[in-house]
C-alpha cells in the first residue's frame, strides 16, 4: 500500500479535526504530499472521519490521476494540488469549515492582526479568496492566486485552508487561524479591535522562526 504513513496521519488528523470542532459532518478535507514520490494522499469524499480507514485514503498525482485507491477522492483535490504547485515548501494541506473562519469568509473579510499568533501564517493579514463553486478548478485557481506569501487563506462563503511543512504544522495553523477568527469576531461584537501594526508583526514573525525546541 503506497504512502502508508501519510494514510495513517490523514486518518488521525481527520478525527482530530472533528473532535476539536474545526469542521462538521464530512465537510473539509486533508492531504499530504510526498515530494520523493510526487504523490498526494488525500481524504475520500463523503466518508465520516471516524469511519475512514487508511485503505480509504486516495493516492493521486497532482494532475488528478488516481494512482492507488478504490474510493472517490475528495471533491477538493484540485484545491490541494494547487497549493503544492503554488507553494514550494507545502507538504500538507488542511481545509476546514471552522465556524469563525467561515464567518469572515462569508463576510469576505480578511483575518487581521488582532492577536500576534496570526503571524504563524507568515503574514500580518490572512486574505480571502474570491468566491468560486466548491470542487472546481476555478476555486483552486482563486485560492492559489490569493494566498501569496500567506500559509493560510479564507475561501469566500466556504471555509479556510492552511498549508504546512508537514501535517502537524498545517493542522496547528488551521487551529490557530480559527482562534484568531474567534477573537476578531468577539472583539468586533463589543467594539473596534486594535490591530497590531506591521512593525510589531515583523518582530513577531522573526521571533517565531526560533520559537520552540531546537532540533
Amino acid at each position: 500500500m503506497l504512502l502508508e504513513k501519510e494514510r495513517r496521519d490523514i486518518v488521525e488528523y481527520g478525527k482530530k479535526m472533528i473532535s476539536e470542532g474545526l469542521t462538521s459532518g464530512t465537510s473539509g478535507n486533508i492531504s499530504i504530499y510526498n515530494e520523493e514520490e510526487k504523490l498526494m494522499a488525500i481524504s475520500p469524499s463523503g466518508i465520516g472521519y471516524f469511519e475512514t480507514n487508511p485503505e480509504d485514503i486516495v493516492i493521486m498525482n497532482l494532475d488528478g490521476e488516481v494512482i492507488e485507491g478504490n474510493r472517490k477522492a475528495s471533491s477538493e483535490w484540485a484545491l490541494h494540488a494547487a497549493m503544492y504547485d503554488a507553494k514550494a515548501n507545502c507538504r500538507a494541506v488542511v481545509h476546514t469549515h471552522s465556524m469563525y473562519c467561515t464567518v469572515f469568509a462569508s463576510l469576505r473579510q480578511p483575518l487581521k492582526a488582532v492577536h500576534y499568533v496570526i503571524g504563524d501564517a507568515g503574514v500580518a493579514e490572512v486574505p480571502c479568496a474570491p468566491y468560486e463553486t466548491f470542487g472546481t478548478k476555478e476555486l483552486a485557481k482563486s485560492a492559489a492566486r490569493t494566498i501569496g506569501n500567506s500559509d493560510a487563506v479564507l475561501l469566500a462563503n466556504h471555509g479556510m485552508l492552511a498549508c504546512g511543512s508537514d501535517i502537524k504544522n498545517a493542522y496547528a495553523l488551521a487551529s490557530g487561524m480559527e482562534y484568531c477568527a474567534e477573537l476578531q469576531y468577539r472583539c468586533m461584537s463589543i467594539g473596534k479591535p486594535v490591530i497590531l501594526d506591521d512593525k510589531e508583526m515583523e518582530i513577531v514573525m522573526e521571533k517565531f522562526k526560533s520559537y520552540g525546541q531546537n532540533k
